[in-house]
């Protein structure tokens, strides 16, 4: 069914995690100077990632508008990463509910439900920063959002938790070493790289020891939540108010963006190395694939 991957003893991956953990964190109560003024002229996020950029709307945008325009973006996935963050700690509390908590497995999921925690309420305080609204997803997202705590399970749960992780943190990796962005948002990203590094591992582990497990009756439901997930996280990444918020026409920018080649590159772009992983495990295929080519990860 799928390409045998090895992976580490469960307990001792825990174990190096746990100490990981303990060594090294972030407190952004701390570690970042939320009184710092924000830089005139500076852009939120790399100018090439902005959804429109490439389109015949962006051309016709003032500079301060495009820059303004980075800056409701970045609120934006900031939101929706903070609405699938606090899906995860459900996820990982319906895991750790049914474990035996005194096992380092079972402990560093609540170490990870610890960072999560921090980092929700660094993404809120960096959007009331920068002064922008919580855009967060659509509202029949949203209400569907509720659902996956409780019909994901397996290697789909920890693979929903990769596509939202992996793709931010290749995002947050080149954006954190843009000069041309604005000190705090490379500071908030900075700190989410460095700590989601730990979840990337713990997560991808868990997807191979579930497929390992996983009959083959349960792999298309497993292949359809994935994918479906997946979509859902991509389409929401750009909630289409940020664009009414800088003076553009809502529908007319949304359908622009979707239909923007520069923008579907850097979704493709962003989910490459778990697409290869995720394919490599068996967890890419019928009858998921149309959720896959809508969501852009797959050409």
């Amino acid at each position: 069914m799928t390409k045998a991957l090895k992976v580490a003893d469960r307990e001792k991956t825990a174990e190096r995690l746990l100490n990981s953990s303990a060594d090294k964190f972030y407190d952004p109560e701390v570690d970042i100077d939320w009184s710092a003024p924000l830089v005139d002229g500076l852009r939120y996020t790399p100018e090439h990632r902005c959804s429109l950029y490439g389109t015949e709307l962006w051309d016709r945008m003032s500079p301060e508008q495009r820059v303004d325009l980075s800056r409701h973006e970045v609120a934006s996935v900031a939101s929706v990463g903070l609405w699938f963050e606090i899906l995860l700690m459900q996820m990982l509390l319906k895991e750790v509910y049914r474990s035996d908590p005194t096992t380092k497995h079972a402990q560093y999921a609540l170490t990870e439900v610890a960072d999560e925690c921090r980092h929700s309420t660094m993404f809120a305080r960096m959007v009331e920063t920068i002064g922008c609204p919580p855009y967060g997803p659509r509202q029949y997202t949203y209400q569907l959002g509720k659902l996956l705590p409780v019909i994901g399970y397996g290697p789909a749960l920890y693979g929903s938790i990769l596509v939202a992780e992996e793709m931010l943190d290749r995002l947050q990796r080149e954006t954190m070493a843009d000069e041309t962005v604005q000190p705090l948002v490379r500071m908030v990203n900075r700190i989410h790289v460095l700590e989601e590094a730990r979840h990337v591992r713990f997560a991808r582990e868990e997807v191979v020891r579930g497929m390992a497990k996983l009959t083959k009756k349960e792999l298309p439901y497993q292949r359809w939540l994935l994918a479906t997930t997946s979509m859902f996280i991509t389409r929401s990444l750009i909630n289409p108010d940020v664009y009414a918020a800088v003076g553009l026409d809502k529908d007319e920018a949304h359908k622009a963006a979707l239909g923007n080649p520069h923008w579907q590159e850097s979704i493709r772009w962003s989910g490459e190395r778990i697409m290869k992983f995720l394919d490599e495990v068996g967890l890419v295929g019928k009858p998921g694939m149309r959720a896959w080519r809508r969501s852009f990860l797959l050409g």
